[in-house]
């Protein structure tokens, strides 16, 4: 019975183990092996042949699209710097007059051969003087001037007698030299002097002037004529009314290496005067050229001007020459002009424009009577170094022609 009751239980036992689901194993957490380390000598795997492809069969990623590129914007070009222009050398001033002889021969020959044709005459009545003082009127020589001419002709025709052309010429030639004057100082006075303040100070020259007689010009060709004669030089565009002036004048400097001192356009001309000695005094310059306003010699108020323009030039030291530029075309009328000039400001020298454009070359005696100062330069046409020094024989010479 025991033995039937223990099968009994077992039975059942089993019986139920087979009905249980079997119960899940207990989890472990997994650890990976770490990659196993590649061998080496005789140990190392022979490496497995992989298929190789071709290059045509590799397939190549695709092509990023690239956005197009903004056109550069080109870099600004500066703008090249104008070149300054080339210095040039001025002709030599000496014997110049001579040189441009045949220039002032062809406008005054009409004078000088007038007077010979008449004193060639066999008989020299009073019709025939009376014809020679006309001619010398006709040509500006004044009336005082010819009448001095005329009766000393007459003294000395008559002690001639007899009168050859060659005898004829010379003795005009002489009587025209004692009307004009050798004796004369005709030189530019550009000598530097002691300043206000005891500092050395450059040769100080005002160019004056009306509208019109090429009053710029001449300052920036008589430039040239100091240049040439081995002078450093500053120029003042004291005139300050036209901005073309200070253009002009600043060109001509730039031509013979010159510096130019200028101010703004109305600006005060006794200031940019003032300026251009200070700049010469500094740069110890030999020679100040200051080109002044044109101005109408019956304009009061300008005039007054003009002396102010000198008194202040003056702080700085005494202003050596002060030039009056006549246009030799105007005749008596540049005598108006001149007396006003000299009225206003000390004038020291004239300077006679467009002598080659007129027959009217008695001026130069006109001028020196009324105002009692020599004529020192002249010019005789528009190059640049036609700006000459007034030589009294040459000029006497091309009157006459040989």
């Amino acid at each position: 019975m025991v033995v039937l009751g223990a099968i009994s239980g077992l039975v059942v036992s089993s019986r139920k183990k087979k009905q249980l689901p079997p119960a899940p194993p207990p989890s472990s957490p997994s650890v990976t092996a770490p990659p196993a380390e590649p061998h080496v000598g005789e140990e190392a795997e022979t490496p497995r042949e992989e298929k190789r492809r071709t290059v045509e069969e590799v397939e190549l990623p695709p092509a990023e699209e690239v956005a197009p590129e903004a056109p550069e914007e080109p870099a600004p070009v500066a703008e090249p710097e104008p070149e300054a222009p080339a210095v040039e050398v001025p002709e030599p001033t000496a014997g110049r007059l001579v040189r441009l002889r045949a220039r002032l021969s062809r406008s005054q020959n009409s004078l000088g051969k007038g007077l010979l044709t008449l004193l060639s005459r066999e008989h020299l009545d009073e019709d025939t003087w009376e014809e020679i003082e006309d001619t010398l009127l006709t040509a500006d020589v004044g009336v005082a001037p010819t009448q001095e001419l005329v009766e000393r002709l007459r003294e000395r025709v008559k002690v001639l007698g007899t009168r050859t052309p060659e005898e004829l010429r010379g003795l005009l030639r002489e009587e025209l030299l004692t009307l004009i004057g050798t004796d004369a100082d005709r030189s530019v006075h550009t000598e530097p002097g002691v300043g206000a303040n005891g500092e050395e100070k450059p040769g100080v020259v005002m160019v004056v002037g009306v509208n019109g007689t090429g009053k710029t010009t001449t300052t920036g060709k008589l430039a040239r004529v100091l240049v040439a004669d081995g002078k450093s030089v500053v120029l003042g565009a004291a005139d300050t009314f036209r901005a073309a002036a200070a253009d002009q004048l600043q060109t001509w400097g730039e031509r013979v290496g010159a510096r130019t001192v200028r101010g703004p356009e109305g600006g005060d001309p006794a200031s940019v005067a003032f300026d251009a000695v200070k700049e010469g005094i500094a740069e110890a310059a030999d020679v100040v050229l200051i080109d002044t306003a044109g101005r109408l010699h019956t304009k009061t108020g300008l005039m007054d001007e003009l002396g102010k323009v000198k008194r202040v030039v003056e702080k700085h030291g005494s202003v050596d020459e002060v030039l009056l530029v006549l246009d030799a075309t105007t005749g008596q009328n540049g005598l108006v002009q001149a007396r006003v000039f000299a009225e206003v400001v000390n004038i020291t020298g004239i300077v006679l424009t467009k002598l080659d454009g007129t027959a009217k070359g008695g001026i130069v005696v006109a001028v020196q009577r009324e105002l009692g100062v020599p004529v020192k330069l002249v010019g005789l046409g528009e190059g640049a170094d036609d700006l000459a020094p007034f030589e009294p024989e040459a000029f006497v010479d091309a009157l006459i022609g040989d």
